[in-house]
């Protein structure tokens, strides 16, 4: 049976606080009142104020639910937990399972960000669930999922750093979501789909604030990278885990460019991500009759992984199912709980909510 009014009772009935406690009275198109009355008889102007404040929180409860659901609220509805509890069925215990948009949502993600070691593992998360997850996340995933997303770009346009990793990051959700659009009929997307059209100008917007990025040169005049010595150059650039990022630094200088063509540089970028048997599969010769490992890396990366590394990762306790961020402490049962901690890499993550 459909409610008729504010109170299940009858029709217009409510609760108002009053100096008294909890009165019910009826609207004044209802014809009368129900209960003691005379409280609001009487020209008393804590009555008036008290149902004034009551009128004025029913108004602003009802706009605050209407701008959630139309999207317009920047407030996130989530909880920012330290560490969940991943049960994957009910029990007499706990009823319901844990999916990868609630752990999404209770995880603590906002913070992340702003965290250089968390930062690329965040990146790649979102990356994976555009990729083949949007549609598994709920309507409140969703719209944490986009408002997780605006921050990283802020924060990318601030600090003019890992522009290309975000690039590429909103040219994959933005292709995603042009191919779920178009299946509208299905109903793939939670929302609107005016909703999910403006998102998506909000991602052209995003790429075209990064491609406007114009890096400035810091005023700092002393030692420099290439005045450093040869080989503490090419030792840090052992340490780049990325060949575009080799060719970029080539470009900056004629002198990086010679060491950025070094064979053994790119000799160990290709051992580093790839196995041997990959290695021999994807084999390219040189003019001069030598392994041109340059070109078999990009090779690579078109046929395989690259290997993912990251400063800090969730981990899942294998004696308790608590998922948290590395170095996190949580209620573990165990006698030695560092022993029962497994690392997960963002796929991992994705792979542990499938059920």
């Amino acid at each position: 049976m459909p409610f008729l009014g504010q109170d299940w009772r009858s029709p217009g009935q409510s609760w108002v606080k009053t100096a008294d406690g909890w009165t019910r009275f009826l609207d004044e198109k209802s014809g009368g009142y129900v209960g003691d009355i005379s409280s609001f008889c009487k020209k008393d102007d804590h009555n008036k104020e008290n149902l004034f404040n009551s009128l004025n929180y029913d108004v602003a409860a009802k706009k605050r639910k209407k701008d959630l659901l139309n999207n317009k609220a920047k407030i996130q509805y989530f909880h920012q937990e330290k560490w969940i509890y991943v049960h994957k069925g009910s029990t007499k215990e706990r009823h319901g399972y844990c999916t990868l948009g609630e752990a999404f949502n209770r995880l603590d993600f906002s913070s992340a960000i702003l965290d250089s070691r968390r930062f690329n593992y965040v990146v790649r998360l979102l990356e994976l669930i555009a990729k083949s997850q949007l549609t598994s996340l709920s309507g409140i995933a969703q719209k944490n999922y986009m408002n997780i997303l605006e921050k990283v770009v802020q924060k990318v346009l601030e600090d003019q750093q890992n522009i290309r990793l975000i690039r590429e990051l909103l040219q994959t959700l933005y292709t995603s979501l042009c191919t779920l659009v178009q299946r509208v009929g299905k109903s793939v997307l939670v929302g609107n789909i005016n909703m999910w059209v403006h998102r998506m100008e909000s991602i052209l917007h995003w790429q075209q604030q990064l491609n406007n990025i114009q890096i400035t040169r810091p005023a700092f005049k002393g030692t420099t990278f290439t005045d450093l010595p040869l080989c503490l150059q090419l030792n840090i650039m052992q340490r780049l885990s990325d060949g575009r990022d080799l060719v970029s630094l080539g470009q900056v200088a004629p002198d990086l460019q010679v060491l950025s063509e070094d064979r053994l540089l790119w000799k160990k970028l290709c051992q580093y991500h790839f196995t041997d048997r990959q290695i021999r599969k994807r084999l390219i010769v040189s003019d001069k009759g030598q392994l041109d490992w340059k070109k078999m890396y990009f090779k690579l990366i078109r046929c395989y992984p690259r290997k993912e590394q990251y400063g800090d990762t969730l981990q899942l306790c294998r004696h308790c199912h608590i998922l948290s961020w590395k170095g996190t402490d949580h209620p573990c049962t165990a006698n030695n709980p560092e022993t029962c901690s497994t690392s997960l890499s963002p796929q991992d993550f994705i792979n542990l909510f499938r059920f």
